[in-house]
């Protein structure tokens, strides 16, 4: 590597760094390498601006996938603006037919690109990408362009065509994010295998007692989760006229809200107590609330990347003896409104907390087996 690139890529890394609280992701230097300075300037531009940090997240996550695949398919980095040609190209790489493959190893993403995008950590599961995701990520690619000023051929017939007509070639059922909800007694015994003092236990138990008492809070906004965000309210009575310690969580924007609304969820007792116990122990007086612990047990002062939240649940799921493959962070979202309803609590009630804004999607997470066993399906 040259001294030119190896100063440019560290310039951008510092860079990235600016925007960390927004950002909360571990693949600084990866990212360094992938993105270009326009990109890097772009992206500090729009934290800037105030673009929602959920939005900034998914489009960073998009611009880094591109770029990488760029390179892997051409040999080169993201043109701007890209040529229609090329638009084809990755829907043919990302929408193809498995049968077909199997008689045909040049269709679909060829095998050295493929290669290259697993061993680099962009392409995990295998098969062609779901239509949704195709769909977002050229969204995003649009955007991006007509933020520098250019015109693309997204709106081009060939590549409407294209789409429609590998969704049609490859119909996927749609699966939940996470297969089945944590509900109250799956919560209990996740918490069950954080019982020492140990930081790690104390970090994970905040974890998934904020995230789910929140309202099933998304991973990218616990792992975003800042010390600035808490404020102290005054003590909630509950039983017995037992005081119990009550904190307000400053979302800002979410994916929900609105371009100026500051969304606001609480936090009372027992999650309370599991917070400040991991703040405390781990001396985090400021910055990012939940951060990585190395092997030494040395916590680090950077913000734990969303994944590493999904990874959290897993392992808590594994120690507990259920099925990792059945549940993930995602869990803790749909697990809050089913057992809300378990409880009885009305659904608008649980919506306030949860900060969904339609009726419909917050009700499609209650589970299928909570509305099998339920009153409304034994009406007779």
């Amino acid at each position: 590597m040259s001294v030119t690139h190896s100063a440019s890529v560290t310039s951008r890394a510092e860079a990235l760094d600016t925007i960390a609280a927004v950002l909360p992701i571990d693949r600084r230097d990866k990212l360094a390498e992938l993105l270009t300075d326009q990109d890097v300037e772009t992206l500090r531009h729009l934290v800037n601006a105030g673009m929602g940090d959920n939005t900034l997240r998914a489009l960073t996550s998009d611009l880094a996938y591109l770029e990488a695949w760029s390179l892997a398919a051409t040999g080169s980095a993201l043109p701007w603006p890209a040529a229609e040609a090329l638009l084809l190209k990755f829907v043919a790489h990302h929408l193809w037919d498995p049968q077909r493959r199997e008689n045909d190893p040049e269709h679909g993403m060829p095998a050295d690109v493929e290669d290259v995008l697993r061993f680099r950590g962009f392409l995990r599961s295998l098969g062609p990408h779901a239509p949704d995701t195709v769909r977002r990520r050229l969204a995003n690619w649009s955007t991006l362009t007509k933020w520098r000023g250019l015109d693309g051929a997204f709106t081009s017939p060939a590549l409407k065509s294209a789409i429609r007509l590998a969704v049609r070639a490859v119909p996927r059922t749609r699966r939940r994010k996470s297969a089945k909800a944590v509900t109250g007694d799956v919560l209990a015994k996740l918490l069950a295998t954080c019982a020492t003092d140990s930081l790690r236990d104390l970090r994970d138990r905040a974890i998934l007692m904020v995230a789910f008492a929140s309202g099933g809070r998304r991973r990218s906004e616990v792992a975003g989760l800042r010390r600035e965000q808490l404020t102290v309210e005054a003590p909630v009575t509950g039983e017995d006229d037992i005081a119990l310690p009550s904190l307000a969580i400053h979302l800002g924007r979410t994916k929900n809200s609105g371009a100026s609304q500051d969304e606001v969820v609480y936090l009372t007792g027992r999650p309370v107590d599991a917070l400040n116990a991991w703040l405390t122990a781990a001396k985090v007086d400021g910055g990012s609330v939940f951060r990585a612990i190395d092997r030494w047990g040395n916590v680090s002062r950077r913000a734990l990347d969303p994944k590493a939240v999904n990874d959290i649940v897993k392992r808590r799921v594994a120690a507990a003896g259920l099925e990792p493959g059945e549940f993930s962070a995602h869990g803790l979202r749909s697990g809050y409104l089913t057992e809300a309803a378990n409880r009885g609590i009305p659904l608008p009630e649980a919506m306030e907390q949860s900060r969904h804004r339609s009726v419909q999607q917050a009700s499609s997470y209650y589970n299928n087996a909570t509305r099998r066993s339920g009153r409304a399906a034994r009406m007779l």
